[in-house]
């Protein structure tokens, strides 16, 4: 899931200052502006506090969509995050997006550089990283049963998206509209149309009808 230390001892050696948490450490902290003050400030634990909050889903969200190395991207992002903090303004849930928004152009940069540079390789099962146990495979539950990834994978690209950022990321429409720059009305359509392809690949009782994805608009 990436490396916190080494993202911190690399934000250090960009010249942030790195005061020792107060006593109490991040259980001084009341509340997720008191967090983000201290990060800016350059404080460890409220860093870190930030790192753990997130980086399990980011990695999952770039694992899902088909980085080649999901942990080194995460903390690509996380580095891009602490860099971007102190133009940051907003509350928990407008950080979430804009912790996504990084990660989702990153995610964007690298498939483009392996396009122009790598050569297409035949897909072989047992070589796909992705097969690992994740936080995708606990996050793919909250749709019904579906398990496997490659549920997903059989989804139009635009679709796919949504989907991850919405199962993975758990982000409102709302958000996922702004990390992908598309309307919520174009999110949700989406999102439908996601949900009926999926419904139509496993039988009944076993469809992930039961959740629509739109409690968290």
């Amino acid at each position: 899931m990436g490396d916190f230390d080494g993202v911190l001892a690399h934000s250090a050696s960009r010249g942030w200052a790195m005061p020792r948490a107060a006593s109490g450490g991040a259980e001084a902290a009341d509340g997720f502006e008191t967090v983000l003050l201290a990060a800016k400030a350059g404080a460890p634990w409220a860093s870190a506090e930030l790192w753990n909050a997130h980086a399990g889903a980011v990695a999952g969200f770039l694992r899902a969509r088909g980085s080649a190395e999901p942990d080194d991207l995460t903390s690509e992002v996380f580095l891009a995050v602490f860099d971007g903090l102190d133009r940051f303004e907003g509350g928990a849930a407008e950080f979430r997006a804009f912790v996504f928004t990084i990660a989702y152009r990153r995610l964007v940069d690298e498939l483009r550089r392996r396009a122009r540079q790598a050569p297409s390789e035949e897909w072989a099962d047992e070589l796909d990283p992705r097969r690992a146990a994740s936080a995708e495979d606990e996050a793919l539950g909250r749709i019904g049963d579906v398990a496997a990834l490659a549920t997903l994978d059989g989804l139009p690209p635009d679709q796919r998206d949504v989907m991850v950022l919405r199962i993975i990321g758990d982000l409102t429409v709302e958000q996922v509209a702004a990390v992908l720059g598309k309307r919520a009305g174009a999110v949700k359509a989406l999102q439908r149309r996601a949900l009926t392809a999926l419904r139509k690949k496993f039988p009944a009782g076993r469809t992930p009808a039961a959740t629509s994805g739109d409690s968290r608009e």
